[in-house]
């Protein structure tokens, strides 16, 4: 488990360091895109197409995996791709959309644009004809024409890991709840907390809290110490986390305070949280999620079909899946993103919008 550890860190900084950089990639493999049969006049047309995938915060490992999805979805089609993390710096982040409005960019994928501001940014990026996808941003950009939304389905998250809960600590569970307001994924993940406590009413929600700042994890682990001292054994079952962040605080706060018959049902899944849900008596049972590469390259087929001139949604969700401890347990060696497939079937695969001429742009460039 400490070499597993050591891996894990040394491949997260590994990633980081290339996301706060920014970064582009080309293609060693020449490739003539009038040659390939199938593929859209207006991507002929365009030539050498070039997409710019912005994301608000940074600095954790889902943002890394996002980047590096998109990086390698874009790349694999032959693309010009740069990224760019603001580690949640508005400024930062206002400045590299106007920035890449100012450029040569024919796309921008947007990541948490939930900031005052971006309606009016994505729209000057739209009259000047740039292509726009939007993950987990404000639902103000969807009044934009030829704007996409997409988002994890946080309906879906939020009711996995509810029903787990219910499933391994009954309709009578005395619960702590980790959310955060002000974000539309967590309103959504609320909107299901608040009808499964209707749904059912012998649950009883002892206390709550949540932050969403650069130390969310160790504020969480400060206010689960604390709520802890307030409920002594057995009078809290189970905690309630809706993002991985509360989560790890929550799991360092109760493997201190030695109370790890509190069980935490959590959202999103990183190398760092596969780890912490697989060490011995770990709290943290289960967490439902949707793997961060897999968005990644999801939206950068939306991106590119709209840049085909082909009808595009206005909204899209990627489905989620549930991961507990009895699957991890299913393999004898540790578990992380890049293998969590092998215990729980269909991780990290979609063919959403994977079109016909998607794919044979990637076989004509190797990928």
């Amino acid at each position: 488990m400490k070499s597993m550890k050591l891996q894990s860190i040394v491949v997260f900084f590994l990633a980081i360091a290339i996301v706060a950089t920014g970064c582009g990639g080309g293609n060693a493999k020449s490739v003539n895109v009038n040659e390939i049969e199938g593929v859209p006049a207006a991507i002929k047309e365009k030539g050498d197409i070039h997409i710019k995938v912005i994301r608000k915060i940074g600095g954790d490992e889902h943002t890394a995996q996002f980047l590096a999805g998109a990086q390698q979805e874009a790349e694999a089609l032959g693309f010009k791709v740069d990224t760019f993390a603001a580690n949640d710096d508005t400024v930062k982040f206002l400045d590299a959309i106007e920035q890449a409005g100012e450029s040569d960019v024919d796309a921008v994928i947007l990541s948490h644009a939930n900031v005052e501001g971006a309606v009016e940014a994505v729209q000057k990026l739209r009259d000047k004809g740039i292509e726009v996808v939007a993950f987990d941003s404000i639902d103000d950009l969807s009044a934009i024409e030829g704007v996409t939304l997409t988002s994890q389905n946080d309906e879906s998250l939020a009711q996995f890991a509810l029903d787990q809960l219910v499933k391994e600590q009954g309709e009578a569970a005395k619960i702590v709840y980790l959310w955060v307001d002000g974000f539309p994924p967590m309103v959504r993940r609320n909107k299901i907390y608040e009808e499964t406590l209707a749904k059912y009413p012998g649950i009883v929600e002892l206390d709550r809290f949540g932050v969403a700042n650069a130390n969310t994890s160790v504020d969480t682990q400060n206010a689960v110490a604390a709520i802890l001292a307030k409920y002594p054994k057995g009078e809290l079952d189970a905690i309630f986390a809706t993002w991985d962040a509360f989560a790890i605080g929550a799991t360092r706060a109760l493997v201190e305070a030695g109370r790890t018959e509190v069980k935490i049902y959590g959202i999103d899944v990183a190398n760092a949280d596969l780890q912490a849900m697989q060490e011995e008596n770990s709290p943290w049972v289960a967490t439902a999620a949707v793997d961060a590469k897999m968005i990644g390259a999801v939206n950068v087929r939306l991106a590119a079909k709209k840049l085909a001139g082909e009808d595009t949604p206005g909204t899209y969700s990627l489905d989620a899946a549930l991961i507990t401890q009895d699957d991890l347990k299913k393999s004898a060696e540790p578990v992380n993103v890049q293998t969590l497939s092998d215990v729980v079937p269909g991780w990290g695969a979609s063919d959403a919008f994977n079109e016909e001429w998607i794919k044979a742009l990637k076989e004509a460039h190797g990928k």
